[in-house]
């Protein structure tokens, strides 16, 4: 799955025969390759992360809660927000957040919703989900960001900003990078044993692997802007369209609403001037009101694109979020996608530099093999979103108003499609032969000793038994208890995923998928 023959640039053609440095190598110790570049002095990690935005701020303060060296490079000043449309938080990233004992807050901060109306109708019921969560939170990315960083702060991460890559190359014994100084202090080299982009679209780290983007952009001049509202809209999430035109309106419960407006006869560059007259003018034709918007705190215009990398990994250096996987806005998983993409890598690599698995090119390998196909299905879902909204001819409108009215009255529908788009549908392939439980999402189990997700905030892998049998959890791996009479054991990854199931006592069973995931018996 992550033949590094798959990517086109000078790192491509063979992977280091060892990437993965004795269990026992000093953390973020020096190495023959980690002399720096005349004038450049030298940092030391053992993680190196490009791009301070939400991915990289959960990844990078994963790490350093366990213990790690984490070295975060952002090339933008700090306090400077970069304007990101993100704005809804989805169940499964708010169930990724409860693991680390974020999402209450966050809650606070935002404004929670449990329908989504589409074109007039609801499509949309969320109160249905399976999750503490049962519902989209509507909060500026700004908060998930601040959450996440003095979080990363309060763990240790060292933080670079005003710190731009220059140039990346990996041996067998890590990664050297080089970052110029925006401030004008001398150039540094950071020694690392992993690097992974978390830098965006235009990513740096991906450019610096030659690994190509491919994919086209499928929308233009989409004007977004957080306003006030004299008149509220009949329901508080709304997506609605006209003929030429559509609007996107939700609330994020500080006066303030998100309002997304796209049309097809004003078609111009994102560096076009933009103001809340052509806003306005855009949401009058998709809901008959501009609703009195008024004082914007922000108003920007940007174009999307549909784009995947055909590797996240190559060697030592991986990608995730926006450097991996960029997609229109449509269902809102763009930051939501990300997230879960450090969820996934972050307890891989955790393992890996402490030594706790039994085969690390796998399991580092995995993150590709799971989070590949993830992204390729948000382009496909969020694509066609996008492409709904858009419906021009009499034909596609009709078969839209259908299509809507099916997802309202067809549950088994709607709740695949809301399982996709939440996350909480998101599963992983698992051995053949497996437990049907193995690879999928488990959800926050009620268990003698407390909930599922608060053991999970402990970082490990979290081994759940009948109430009054089994042996006690290795070295490493928290041990927990069904509440109620329930027998099955499982084994549930950091991320929270069943990596294991059985329905009977299977001790050599167990025995292996300890040893498999974990490196411990």
């Amino acid at each position: 799955m992550n033949d590094p023959a798959r990517a086109s640039g000078p790192h491509d053609s063979t992977r280091p025969d060892d990437t993965t440095a004795p269990a026992d190598a000093p953390s973020g110790s020096p190495d023959p390759g980690a002399s720096p570049q005349p004038g450049s002095s030298l940092v030391t990690t053992d993680v190196l992360v490009v791009g301070a935005g939400p991915t990289g701020l959960l990844l990078a303060g994963d790490l350093a809660a366990a213990g790690l060296s984490v070295t975060l490079a952002e090339r933008r000043p700090h306090g400077i927000s970069n304007m990101t449309r993100a704005f809804a938080v989805h169940a499964r990233t708010l169930e990724m957040l409860d693991t680390r004992g974020l999402a209450d807050e966050l809650i606070k901060r935002g404004t929670t919703l449990d329908r989504m109306n589409m074109f007039g109708q609801v499509a949309f019921d969320m109160s249905r989900l399976r999750s503490r969560f049962p519902f989209m939170l509507v909060a500026p990315q700004f908060e998930t960001e601040q959450l996440l960083e003095r979080r990363a702060l309060a763990a240790g991460v060292q933080f670079r900003y005003e710190h731009e890559l220059l140039s990346l190359r990996q041996d067998r014994e890590g990664v050297s990078a080089e970052l110029r100084d925006a401030t004008g202090g001398p150039a540094v080299t950071v020694r690392s044993r992993y690097a992974v982009g978390t830098d965006g679209v235009h990513s740096a780290v991906r450019s610096q692997l030659g690994l190509p983007f491919p994919g086209r952009s499928v929308i233009r001049s989409i004007v977004l802007a957080d306003v006030r509202l004299t008149e509220e809209p009949k329901t508080p999430l709304t997506l609605v369209g006209s003929r030429d035109s559509f609007v996107v309106i939700a609330p994020f419960g500080d006066g303030y609403h998100r309002v997304m407006g796209w049309n097809r006869k004003h078609q111009v560059p994102d560096t076009e001037p933009v103001g809340l007259d052509e806003l306005r003018a855009i949401t009058r034709d998709a809901t008959g009101s501009d609703h009195g918007m008024h004082d914007a705190r922000w108003i920007s215009r940007f174009h999307s694109d549909e784009r995947q990398s055909p590797s996240y990994r190559v060697g030592r250096i991986l990608l995730a979020g926006d450097a991996a996987h960029v997609h229109s806005p449509a269902g809102g998983q763009g930051m939501n996608t990300g997230l879960q993409d450090a969820a996934n890598l972050s307890w891989k690599l955790t393992a890996v530099l402490r030594g706790h698995t039994s085969d690390a090119e796998a399991l580092l390998d995995s993150y590709e093999a799971e989070r590949h196909p993830v992204g390729a299905t948000v382009l496909r879902t969020s694509g066609a979103l996008l492409r709904i909204a858009m419906a021009h001819a009499p034909w596609q409108r009709a078969g839209r108003s259908l299509l809507v009215r099916f997802l309202r009255t067809a549950r088994p529908a709607a709740t695949k499609a809301m399982g996709m788009i939440s996350g909480v549908g998101i599963s992983y392939p698992a051995e053949r032969g497996a437990h049907p439980l193995a690879g999928t999402r488990a959800p926050d189990l009620d268990l003698a000793e407390g909930r599922l997700y608060e053991a999970l905030r402990q970082g490990e892998f979290v081994l759940v038994t009948a109430r009054d049998g089994g042996d006690p959890a290795p070295e490493g791996v928290v041990g927990a208890h069904w509440r109620s009479g329930r027998t099955t054991t499982l084994l549930v990854r950091p991320d929270g995923y069943v990596a294991w199931a059985s329905e009977q006592p299977d001790a050599a069973g167990l025995h292996a998928a300890l040893h498999r995931w974990t490196g411990r018996v």
